[in-house]
């Protein structure tokens, strides 16, 4: 493999602290290098960024790109198509879809914006094959996915009776099974009471048939992940979601995993010798606009970001990321059924549900976010205010939670808002005044720097999901993953939102694994990405009796249990992550 030098940029690598010092990236068989012999110097390629500003490849730690709720997604909405194409060319295939891109598509779209790392958000066990032929199919970026467990029939049935290892059993065994990368947790018990037509909406309420809480579901989920030592924290999202007041829920789940004491070092961590490549929270909050709403209806509605952001402000075990709403159509697919349901009762659009078996369940729901709507306008603001309220930019992470907010192409945009006060007050004057009237957007200074943007959208979603060791940085071992932006740090103008938001949009040079595969929107090179998924440790003795469980429940499933294991044939260049074994539980009950 050639050579690749990046000379003369402005570098922006946070995780090594490096903050706009000019300096060479070398990069040799993939991986960042201290530097290059001087015939490997004379054969590489080379890209001179004098005047521009250097950072890793973009990391986008959730989004909902594969999967069978995300093609439902494309197949329910043919309007979608026509509004975005890209033209099949000598090494290209054409794609179409704007809020539910094509695989191609959404692979070509990715890096042409700067990003090379995307993970899949929320992976149903009976779907896994489904999400990993479409990953398999989306070419150039590294990708893995989350498995959905909070609702899942065997997690709440050992969860009730207080069998927490048994439950790590079977979610090591499930992971391993399904090639799943970390632990996702959707709407606790409320999904599996939406085969009732029912819900839950208070942390003690309990499920119809399993008699067990949200509270419970939290806790034994994260007990679940420590104790198994997972790269990531436990994936949340919460009850209530979309529900004017639902904040209040969200700090108390929050609170539910504080004090926890994380044991989460990899084989792979532990040869770590810096400290800031192992993540120590105990929940990463997902999506935490649409679960920071206040007010007690729609009618007193306004942003509750406050409240939530004082709390994770004095909490060290939590990240969020923000799900930020641009405005524009969207289509909401998650796997928190009720929820979809409710939208649909509002909106009235075309609605898709499904539930998937002893599992979990989802939906799907065209959406338009208008600057005109009062619901629309305030979201657009808490989304924005969640990144600059929070002190701290290492404890957030700058998403769309795509498609549901908005589409990830939209990002250029999101961090000139960031960036710019002046463009956000622009936006602003063009929105229903609600925007600024119930949220405290308009009275925020702060402007995020280049700096800031690198940790946001880099530097911690890669250390939060415990891939810090190979991605969100520049540091020698590093995947060769750069981004170089035509933005000279020493004139940069906030007060031309245009021009910023432009080149953010379309970076000069999009390089993975050292190979330019990008140049100002246009894919010049297609290699395949990597799949990740962790394979946790697992007991000899917990994993026969969990497996004789299971077998005897699994004839509620509508396929034989030979044909629910994912082949490890169906990944693309696999990177099986090996879990130490646990020590002890992180926490008795």
């Amino acid at each position: 493999m050639a050579a690749t030098i990046i000379k003369n940029g402005y570098v922006f690598d946070p995780l090594n602290g490096i903050d706009g010092e000019i300096k060479d990236i070398f990069i040799k068989d993939g991986k960042v290098v201290a530097s290059l012999s001087g015939a490997e110097a004379r054969d590489a390629t080379v890209i001179d960024a004098t005047g521009k500003t250097v950072m890793p490849g973009g990391v986008d730690s959730h989004s909902h790109v594969a999967g069978a709720k995300v093609n439902a997604g494309r197949l329910m909405r043919p309007e979608d198509h026509y509004k975005s194409v890209r033209a099949k060319t000598d090494i290209t295939h054409s794609g179409s879809g704007y809020t539910v891109p094509s695989v191609y598509k959404q692979g070509y779209d990715y890096a042409a914006m700067g990003y090379t790392t995307v993970f899949e958000a929320a992976m149903p066990p009976l779907e896994a094959r489904h999400t990993h032929e479409e990953m398999r199919s989306t070419p150039i970026l590294d990708m893995g996915a989350y498995m959905v467990f909070g609702n899942n029939w065997f997690i709440m049935r050992y969860l009730k009776d207080g069998d927490v290892e048994k439950a790590a059993a079977y979610v090591a065994w499930m992971m391993r099974t399904h090639k799943a990368y970390g632990i996702k947790c959707v709407n606790p018990a409320g999904v599996e009471n939406w085969g009732w037509a029912k819900n839950v909406h208070g942390l003690d309420d309990h499920n119809i048939h399993f008699d067990i809480t949200p509270r419970e579901v939290i806790r034994g989920l994260a007990e679940v992940n420590e104790l198994l030592g997972l790269p990531m924290s436990l994936h949340l999202h919460t009850n209530n979601l979309g529900h004017p007041g639902n904040w209040e829920i969200t700090r108390d789940s929050l609170q539910i995993t504080s004090g926890m004491d994380p044991k989460n070092k990899t084989e792979v961590e532990w040869a770590e010798t810096k400290e800031n490549a192992r993540r120590k929270q105990c929940v990463y909050l997902a999506h935490a606009q649409f679960s920071s709403f206040g007010g007690t209806s729609w009618r007193d509605f306004g942003s509750g970001v406050k409240g939530l952001v004082d709390y994770v402000n004095g909490a060290d075990h939590v990240v969020i990321d923000n799900g930020a709403v641009p405005f524009g159509p969207a289509t909401a697919m998650t796997g928190d059924g009720p929820a979809i349901h409710d939208l649909y009762m509002l909106s009235g659009q075309k609605w898709a549900n499904c539930d998937i078996e002893l599992e979990c369940g989802s939906g799907v729901i065209p959406l338009m976010y208008l600057k005109g709507s009062p619901i629309s306008a305030v979201q657009w603001a808490m989304g924005l205010e969640l990144l600059l309220l929070i002190k701290d930019p290492w404890k957030t992470i700058m998403t769309t939670d795509h498609p549901n907010g908005g589409v990830f192409t939209q990002y250029p945009q999101v961090i000139t808002w960031l960036m710019s006060k002046k463009a956000r007050d622009d936006t602003a004057k063009e929105c229903h005044k609600w925007a600024y009237d119930r949220s405290s957007l308009g009275g925020v200074d702060r402007e995020l720097g280049l700096y800031e943007i690198a940790i946001l959208t880099r530097a911690n979603s890669a250390r939060t999901i415990g891939l810090s060791y190979r991605k969100g940085h520049l540091g020698v071992g590093a995947d060769g993953d750069v981004t170089v932006y035509d933005l000279d740090p020493t004139k940069l103008n906030v007060n031309d939102p245009a021009t910023l938001m432009q080149k953010f949009a379309r970076p000069d040079y999009t390089v993975k694994d050292g190979q330019i595969v990008a140049k100002q929107g246009q894919i010049v090179a297609v290699p395949k990405g990597r799949r990740y998924y962790c394979r946790p440790y697992l007991d000899d003795t917990l994993e026969k009796e969990m497996l004789v469980d299971v077998k005897n429940w699994f004839k509620y499933y509508t396929l034989g249990f030979s044909n629910y294991p994912v082949p490890e044939k169906y990944l693309t260049n696999p990177v099986p992550i090996q879990v130490n074994k646990p020590l002890e539980a992180v926490v008795r009950r």
